[in-house]
């Protein structure tokens, strides 16, 4: 099994990386012609869960689902971001379903939070 402990630089990583792309995309979408639509929903979704990510590393000790909801909202971003991105600036997608998968993991990952507030570990 995965540890908190051990992935939260994973998680911290994602975050700044999630964190840059989703202020590009931004800009991207304010300023580079085209869709902008594409752009600012992959913004957006970058931008929501840069700052998840990082509660996430920080509640590893108190939360026993961090880990899988980190990688789900991970896995999930990196899919729906980037078959938008995708979209945006090679005219296709990166597979068929990819934004769709992409967006049920993001949202797996937020119910794995909820889970974890009942499973948490207890405070010492």
């Amino acid at each position: 099994m995965i540890s908190n402990e051990r992935i939260a630089p994973f998680f911290f990583l994602f975050a700044g990386l999630f964190g840059v792309a989703g202020v590009g995309l931004a800009a991207v979408a304010a300023h580079g012609g085209g869709d902008a639509s594409l752009a600012a929903s992959a913004s957006a979704m970058c931008l929501a869960h840069a700052p998840a990510l990082l509660g996430l590393a920080l509640a590893g000790e108190k939360l026993k689902t961090a880990w899988l909801a980190g990688l789900l909202m991970i896995i999930g971003t990196a899919l729906f971001a980037g078959d938008l991105v995708s979209l945006r600036f090679a005219g296709h997608g990166l597979f068929p379903y990819a934004a769709p998968t992409g967006g049920w993991a993001m949202m797996l990952g937020w119910l794995a939070i909820s889970v974890g507030g009942f499973l948490r570990r207890p405070v010492r």
